[in-house]
């Protein structure tokens, strides 16, 4: 893919319109477009995208939507939906009420460009120079940025969709196949747990639970 760089967009006139009708003094995400704008810069990852090929996503939208996904603990997939539908998400990337958003597919590949591109850093580097500049941080020593937690977090979440995902597809399979003896041997919890696909609800955010969670999918395989 291809980059081509950017400045940051205005928000579009209608979306703007819209999203204040919604939410006349605003929300944390359209506080985060009007206090910070992007966080980052397309050209802070042209090292990332060669200069032909397909038109990349932008960047910028990218580390935005991946802010988004780990502030609601959403899978990618679910990030993807909500940028869809969500009006306060579309003024935060200055989109169009109509623009779909992007493929869910599109962010693991951006998280595992900047990993290995070794760029996990600037988001959270650009965010303290901002709040320094604006005097909401103030210098104390030494200080690390590491957002290395994060894209652990997203990861895993999309590993345990994924392990999850497997053992729906099993079970309906075994429903076509022989209906009489998954009704025989399958408990009413199975119904529950893998009647929906498992991005269409909220990942626990305690450790303890997530961890439960992760161990029942495994015993229920």
């Amino acid at each position: 893919m291809s980059l081509q760089p950017q400045s940051l967009p205005a928000i579009p006139e209608e979306t703007a319109r819209v999203a204040r009708s919604l939410f006349p003094k605003g929300n944390r995400y359209m506080w985060l477009r009007d206090e910070l704008g992007a966080l980052s810069h397309d050209e802070q990852f042209t090292s990332l995208s060669p200069n032909t090929g397909q038109f990349a996503e932008q960047p910028w939208r990218l580390a935005l939507i991946s802010i988004i996904q780990y502030m609601e603990n959403y899978s990618d997939r679910q990030v993807a939906e909500a940028v869809k539908t969500r009006i306060d998400f579309k003024y935060l990337l200055s989109l169009e009420l109509t623009d779909p958003g992007c493929d869910y597919s599109v962010l693991s590949e951006f998280r595992s460009r900047v990993l290995k591109g070794g760029l996990e850093e600037i988001f959270l580097t650009t965010l303290l120079s901002i709040c320094r500049e604006r005097g909401w941080l103030k210098e104390r020593g030494k200080q690390r940025t590491d957002s290395t937690h994060i894209e652990a977090a997203i990861r895993t979440m999309n590993r345990i969709e994924c392990a999850g995902e497997t053992l729906r597809a099993a079970l309906n399979s075994l429903a076509v196949v022989v209906p009489d003896w998954l009704r025989a041997h399958a408990p009413q919890a199975w119904y529950d747990r893998y009647g929906l696909r498992i991005q269409d609800f909220r990942m626990p955010r305690e450790t303890t639970k997530l961890q439960a969670l992760v161990e029942q999918i495994g015993q229920d395989g």
